[in-house]
């Protein structure tokens, strides 16, 4: 009785949460980790600098900037942050979507990351100085944030929770860029043109750019009260939330503090535009919003030389961004540029403030992608729509804005090495790096002139020579680079200003991007007679996804003009003939940003904020010897906390008296960079011997990660004996007979050693080890509870107690499991399951000791979009293999994760009407095939039938078969129980044969389903389903499972 009860108990233990886990958990996305990165420590008066990067110069310069920004934020957000702030700096942006220091996946879109507890500040080195600064700054302002509310007067940890998104990251926007800012005033622009100003209540739906928005928001409240209104508001907000602290602080009712915000922008910005009801577009829209031709993100136009095809970049598909070809005069979309020859180099798409370029003969293309923790060059043949070559320069391990010379011969980058950008050449035929700028100068959007041996290109040159940055902000002015002397020369134009992505026509003539006026413009130069003229006087502009992002380009054959123009939140593509656009004379020294201001109702209001930017980099601040190096230390710090606890004690008739305890704590340290985790966990869940625990150790700097835990896990169970008669000895020979009612309590313990590792070798694909050694050790105890067999009374046997306790032999044996896995995952996740991409898993797991056999796992599952659903379709085999593995209990076919519709009440009935036996769906070993419909029913506007914002549904037709089998000889057909001559021996009732041993034979089933994801926390489908046999009846069943 032991030994079955052992058997039912482990392999509960061990098979069910292995089972559920290749369900839900055996599959995603991986963070491979390339490169190991040797960090060194630097420590300012108030930063601990954690970086690899083997630029001295370069090191000085970030900290005495982020010296800088302390004293800023500290004098407007008056707190001190009393310990010295780590900082974890990557010299690119493929050296940080590495990072240990924070878990999830980081995009391309991620320019920095702050965290609560630690209060560590992350972030790579960004293409330009600008930017680097602007997100240290930034990030800066979130450390000071989370130091004000979680170890401030008055406020905790769970106050983050009272405040908006869009006012903690307005605000941070506010204090690193000011309230004059050309970007985001081109969205309140936008806002006001096509009457869609948000409430503040409005502003918390996630249709509004939190970034933008909260940065215009923070301008109206600074403009209306001062700078010196930040801090108090900010705290109250946390403390009370924000409808109270309006109130509080500023002394206005929150409905009619909206209202005056919405007023505020109305007027800032129709005084800008004139009154204007529509925007003043040049040339013909090629590629237009998610309902027509395009996306709602339409960016990085580049025409072909020879004028024909237009390749820009898109999320049309809905799940990527990804390139599209199209024609050049009717914006007509061709076909999508693919990867798939070169798929397994390539992580995504570098997309955020990058383009491609043309060969000169208008057959190839080539573009960045990032891949094995570098940016990587891809070259697509254009007319297969497919990339055929990558390339992965040697020491450019980061670089953006191709540009292919009129030769063919190579390709100039802007590279980013040791934390200052450069261009660089790449010979296409030996894949040499030639190197054509070296200073600590931003160069970037490189542009190959006419000649063929001048480059065009933006450079932060002139502002950082003179430590000149209008408005907080370092500009960019256009130069020119001569590559046979390597001499480049300064374009003397718009000072003060940002004039990018230089162009040149087939004429010579120079068409550029400025914000010289508060807007976003397209403006011509002619360097024979050094006159500027303006050729476009757009209300909202020219623009891609951020302020610096190329936005437009220029074909030699025909000189046609095609850009990114910003509307409605949206980003749309227009074409025009260059020559033909109307032209306006502009003197180059015509600088104003008035119009970028954003919306202050206050004169009087006291500025803080933008003197404090605009004197930034007068001084400097820190001395070479007062950083102090020293090595890296990896010591925990505790991450994370959570748990519960309790005492509690109870009575009842039956089982009298009793105390428990209840509850758990579970805890997370990790090293600074991330790299070592150490997990632990307590939990108690009945009395002192049902305490359980675990630790664990993970090591993640290495490519392959791998980790240690031990633990021990108690399992309970309750059970009920018989009632019997008994006796009780009372005195020395006094026995009392009397009823007994005992119940047994049984615990296994498992006490597990385990090693485990991961190597991934891409985002897509990796392979898992594991393997572990448990002792499984039985304790019963047998509570024998006395009664009086004519009163039914309970009979005291010690004290008050109607009980006795007694310990039952107990068993223990080893169990050993090590296990290999191949898993691939280029999935997308819709509503409630995969609706794009694959997904594999071929699993090996070899048990040992007590039990012994090998369990296989063979899993595949494609899922096919075509625009309003998805086909999605799995195949899978799971086996049991050797030793006594087809001894133990049987998988079940019925189960609805294989099979919907074979679990109800009904099916016996059901399958025996249609001649079918349920021992046909039992065996050691499963083949299961699924075809599913998945239509997104109700959820986001872009993607579902039915727009909601909280009911997320998939509806769902499938067809389900499998076939379960224990030996391959089943596939011979049935084998019949026979009599001693060897004929078949007849059920009287069916008339059948006895069945030995039952054949294989698939069993299919047929239904519809509707899956619910509730809250993003479960997934529900209910489901109808239909056996595909005669006489099959519909039934109901429910799953708690996310689609396969």
């Amino acid at each position: 009785m032991k030994k079955n009860y052992h058997l039912w108990t482990v392999l509960a233990a061990l098979l069910l949460p292995a089972f559920v886990a290749a369900q839900t958990g055996g599959f995603g996305r991986n963070k491979p980790h390339y490169e190991n990165f040797d960090f060194k420590v630097h420590e300012s008066p108030h930063f601990e600098l954690y970086s690899y990067i083997d630029n001295a110069e370069w090191l000085q310069d970030f900290l005495n900037d982020s010296e800088e920004w302390y004293r800023v934020h500290q004098r407007v957000l008056k707190d001190t942050i009393d310990f010295r702030n780590p900082m974890i700096i990557y010299a690119n942006h493929p050296d940080f979507q590495q990072t240990n220091a924070i878990n999830g996946a980081i995009g391309t879109g991620t320019g920095g990351v702050t965290e609560a507890f630690k209060n560590r500040v992350i972030l790579p080195v960004a293409h330009t100085n600008q930017q680097t600064h602007h997100v240290l700054g930034h990030e800066l302002v979130h450390a000071f944030q989370y130091d004000m509310i979680i170890r401030g007067d008055g406020t905790k940890l769970n106050d983050l929770s009272n405040l908006p998104l869009w006012m903690v990251e307005g605000l941070a926007e506010y204090l690193s860029i000011g309230a004059v800012d050309p970007f985001t005033a081109m969205w309140m622009r936008d806002a006001v043109l096509n009457d869609d100003i948000p409430t503040l209540k409005q502003l918390d739906s996630g249709k509004y750019f939190p970034y933008r928005y909260g940065q215009a928001f923070w301008a109206f409240v600074t403009g209306l009260k001062g700078d010196e209104i930040i801090a108090p508001y900010f705290r109250a907000t946390a403390k009370h939330g924000i409808e109270k602290s309006t109130k509080l602080i500023l002394g206005y009712d929150f409905e009619a503090f909206s209202q005056l915000w919405q007023d505020a922008l109305r007027k800032t910005y129709e005084d800008n535009i004139g009154g204007a009801t529509e925007d003043r577009n040049v040339g013909r829209e090629l590629i237009s919003a998610a309902e027509k031709n395009g996306g709602r993100i339409n960016i990085a136009p580049e025409i072909s030389p020879n004028g024909k095809y237009l390749i820009f970049l898109s999320e049309r598909d809905l799940f990527n961004i990804d390139l599209f070809l199209a024609d050049a005069r009717s914006g007509k979309i061709i076909r999508k540029i693919r990867s798939n020859k070169v798929s397994s180099h390539i992580d995504e798409l570098s997309y955020i403030e990058n383009s491609g370029t043309w060969s000169p003969d208008s057959r190839q293309f080539a573009y960045t992608f990032v891949g094995k923790g570098k940016t990587g060059l891809a070259i697509a043949d254009v007319r297969k729509g497919q990339a055929t070559r990558t390339i992965f320069p040697e020491g450019v391990p980061a670089f953006t804005d191709p540009a292919w010379s009129p030769d063919g011969k190579s390709i100039v980058v802007s590279g980013l090495v040791d934390g200052y950008s450069d261009l660089f050449s790449i010979d296409l035929r030996s894949e040499r790096v030639t190197r054509l700028t070296n200073d600590r100068f931003s160069e970037s959007h490189p542009h190959w002139g006419t000649d063929g041996e001048t480059i065009f290109y933006s450079t932060d040159r002139v502002g950082m020579k003179t430590k000149n940055r209008p408005h907080g902000a370092l500009r960019f002015n256009l130069a020119s680079l001569n590559v046979n002397t390597g001499a480049s020369t300064d374009l003397d134009l718009f000072p003060g200003a940002d004039n990018l992505n230089p162009v040149q026509a087939r004429d010579g003539r120079l068409y550029f991007l400025s914000n010289r006026d508060g807007f976003r413009n397209i403006y011509r130069y002619d360097l024979a007679s050094d006159s500027l003229e303006q050729v476009t006087d757009l209300i909202t502009g020219v623009s891609g996804i951020t302020h610096y992002a190329p936005a437009m380009s220029i074909d030699r054959a025909n000189n046609r003009l095609v850009y990114t123009y910003f509307n409605q939140k949206g980003y749309r593509i227009y074409g025009a003939l260059a020559d033909r656009l109307d032209a306006k004379p502009v003197d180059k020294n015509a600088v104003d940003l008035t119009p970028a201001t954003l919306p202050r109702l206050n004169k009087r209001a006291t500025v803080v904020v933008d003197e404090l930017l605009a004197n930034m980099d007068k001084d400097e601040v820190l001395s070479a010897d007062s950083i102090i190096e020293k090595p890296y230390e990896s010591n925990f710090k505790l991450d994370y906390i959570t748990g519960s606890s309790g005492v509690g004690v109870g009575s009842n008739p039956v089982f009298g008296t009793n105390a428990g305890l209840a509850g758990g704590v579970q805890a997370i340290f990790s090293d600074v960079l991330g790299n070592n985790q150490l997990f632990g966990s307590l939990a108690a869940n009945g009395e002192i011997s049902d305490f359980g625990g675990s630790v664990g150790w993970l090591n993640r700097k290495h490519r392959i990660n791998y980790g240690a835990s031990l633990g021990r896990t108690p399992y309970r169970s309750f059970g009920l004996l018989t009632p019997r008669l008994d006796s009780l000895q009372y005195g020395d020979d006094a026995f009392v007979e009397v009823g007994n009612s005992p119940y047994l309590i049984r615990r296994l313990y498992q006490d597990q050693a385990s090693v485990f590792g991961q190597y991934a070798f891409s985002t897509k694909l990796r392979l898992e080890a594991s393997a572990s050694m448990s002792l499984f050790s039985d304790r019963v105890d047998q509570y024998n509870r006395y009664f009086d067999p004519v009163t039914g009374l309970q009979v005291t046997v010690t004290g008050n107690r109607p009980e006795r306790r007694e310990d039952l032999e107990g068993e223990s044996f080893f169990l050993g499991t090590a296990g290999l896995a191949l898993v691939g995952d280029d999935s997308r996740f819709g509503l409630t399951a995969p609706i794009s991409g694959y997904r594999y898993r071929l699993g090996v797991d070899q048990y040992m000791g007590e039990f012994d056999f090998t369990s296989v796992t063979a899993d595949y599952r494609h899922y096919l979009w075509f625009g309003k659903g998805a086909l999605a379709l799995r195949v899978m085999h799971q086996g049991r293999y050797g030793g006594n593995g087809n001894d133990l209990f049987p998988l079940y076919l019925g189960s609805p994760w294989y099979i919907r519709g074979l679990s109800g009440n009904d099916v016996l009935p059901a399958l025996q009407a249609g001649g079918r036996d349920i021992n046909e769906l039992l065996g050691s070993k499963l083949l299961v095939a699924n075809a599913e419909i998945r239509i997104p029913f109700t959820g986001p506007k872009q993607l579902a039938l039915i727009k909601s914002k909280l009911l997320l549904t998939d509806l769902n037709f499938f067809v389900d078969g499998g076939a379960a089998f224990t030996t391959f000889d089943q596939f011979g057909g049935a084998e019949f129980t026979t009599d001693q001559n060897g004929e078949p021996l007849i059920n009287p009732v069916t008339g059948q044969p006895y069945v030995a041993r039952f054949g294989v034979k698939p069993i299919f089933t047929a239904g519809v389903s509707a899956r619910v994801n509730v809250f993003g926390q479960l997934v529900v489908e209910p489901y109808l389903a239909r056996p595909m046999v005669k006489g099959g009846a519909w039934s109901f069943g429910l799953n708690l499972l996310p689609g396969w």
